[in-house]
């Protein structure tokens, strides 16, 4: 289970893989994507994104191409974020083997010889239990590819992305852990009949939209608005098993698996205010859509689509630019997930022509998720290929990274 976490990203009908759910993830793509140049400035982008990724953050900022711009092309950006403070992943491996050197020692007992290890060996499996008691990981990661093509009468854009979320926990029971430190005292040994829980849940959200943006004059001040309608497939898991049985491989079996597919919107809007400043504003999935799990054991979740409203203001030069994004409504997840509002801050310096770095912050306001440090570079030799990198640390065991390629013609 321990490697599952490194095997997040696959790119098919650009999606994230189900062995995304195999671990789990969140925190960081900033709203529902993964934009290397964004979340290298802290994840913001609703005020500062170029003309070829602004589909995915700011559609409205499409308008923004120069008139030597002509297509841009993401192929592809995709990255992840994961967070397991306790290293509960390692801890289910270790508590999987605890129970199966128990297991044959009851199937294999002599008296009086394997009563010392039967001891030893309950009392090791009560506190791997204790151990992982109300301990959760998670994770976030995603993909995308976009086609956007510039025009002064109605900018568009082509966009299909996926984005997925994941958490794995434990609902240990007191009885199990009082029976098995019963027998770590002196008590007879019985059979592993015990009740703890391990929970898994994921979600994968697949987008396929088209994007237009148009720039308005308004009492002579340019105003551009933006909208994406999208058709949104969503995929959902729920993994509940007995935590010594939990099995890495069978998260995404169809028994724990329902689709729903619907539709949903995208939307913003952005100003110029003088020669260096510019305003945005966006609204990501403004369908709310509430899906359920399908029932497991007598458990069951729901996934919550909700409107991700972000504010965004920019200040740029022919070197520098900066950028502050605050979320306006929560990101919301599972029920059983809380929820996180995100302000990010970041900036990028053109050191060369072809040469640009960048960093940024970007911390829950709710302080449910980790805050991170987030850094990166891009590389455009002659201003067609573009290769974007960044990665993200924070506290808690977060790390994370994001990888784009961008050619524009």
């Amino acid at each position: 289970m321990a490697n599952t976490f490194k095997k997040l990203i696959g790119v098919s009908r650009p999606v994230v893989l189900p062995a995304l759910f195999l671990a789990p993830f969140s925190v960081m793509a900033a709203g529902n994507y993964f934009d290397a140049r964004n979340d290298a400035m802290g994840g913001t982008g609703v005020a500062s994104s170029t003309y070829g990724s602004a589909v995915l953050a700011n559609p409205a900022l499409m308008t923004k191409a120069q008139p030597e711009d002509n297509v841009s092309i993401i192929l592809p950006a995709a990255g992840a974020q994961i967070s397991d403070n306790d290293k509960l992943i390692d801890k289910v491996d270790d508590l999987t083997n605890s129970v199966d050197g128990y297991r044959d020692l009851l199937n294999n007992f002599v008296f009086p010889t394997d009563i010392p290890r039967i001891q030893a060996a309950a009392g090791d499996l009560a506190n791997r239990l204790e151990d992982i008691r109300g301990e959760k990981a998670w994770g976030q990661a995603g993909a995308a590819f976009a086609v956007t093509v510039p025009n002064d009468v109605l900018t568009f854009a082509l966009v299909t992305k996926a984005y997925g979320t994941a958490s794995v926990s434990s609902e240990i029971s007191q009885s199990d852990i009082d029976n098995l430190n019963a027998v770590a005292g002196g008590g007879l040994p019985s059979s592993l009949d015990l009740t703890s829980v391990g929970l898994g849940r994921g979600a994968i959200v697949y987008d396929f939209g088209v994007a237009m943006a148009r720039e308005f004059d308004i009492g002579g001040h340019p105003v551009s608005f933006g909208v994406t309608p999208k058709l949104q497939k969503t995929t959902l898991y729920n993994y509940s098993a007995s935590v010594y049985t939990y099995d890495k491989s069978d998260f995404t079996d169809g028994r724990y698996k329902n689709n729903n597919t619907g539709f949903n919107l995208d939307a913003g809007v952005a100003t110029d205010l003088g020669d260096n400043w510019t305003f945005g504003l966006s609204g990501q999935n403004l369908i709310s859509r509430d899906i359920d799990t399908k029932e497991v054991n007598g458990y069951i979740d729901t996934y919550q689509i909700r409107p991700l409203v972000t504010s965004g203001v920019s200040f740029h030069t022919e070197r520098l630019t900066t950028a502050l994004d605050v979320d306006l409504t929560p990101t919301k997840r599972f029920k059983s997930m809380q929820d996180s509002q995100y302000a990010s801050v970041g900036a990028e310096y053109r050191l060369l022509s072809w040469l640009q770095l960048r960093a940024g912050y970007r911390a829950d306001m709710k302080s449910n998720d980790t805050n991170v440090f987030t850094g990166g570079f891009g590389i455009s030799p002659y201003n067609k290929v573009h290769l974007d990198l960044a990665g993200m640390a924070g506290k808690d065991n977060t790390w994370g990274a994001v990888a784009q390629l961008n050619f524009t013609f």
